[in-house]
């Protein structure tokens, strides 16, 4: 269960960039993973705050998996 502690701000969403490429994150519609379609990776959140180290993300296929949605202001 999310609580509104552990709900990411959609401002705060929209200054967050991967660390590799320094590109736009978009949010998974379940809210647990942030995606960068430019390095091809997922980052997880945890109790409401973003883990972005290479060493926390996972490899994703915008191909393979469902087309992340996009962040609305």
């Amino acid at each position: 269960m999310t609580t509104q502690r552990e709900t990411l701000d959609p401002k705060t969403l929209e200054m967050l960039v991967c660390p590799l490429t320094k590109t736009r994150l978009t949010l998974s519609k379940d809210g647990t993973e942030l995606f960068s379609a430019a390095a091809k990776l997922a980052f997880p959140i945890r109790r409401g705050v973003p883990m972005l180290s290479l060493e926390e993300a996972r490899p994703y296929d915008p191909g393979q998996a469902e087309r992340p949605p996009r962040l609305t202001s």
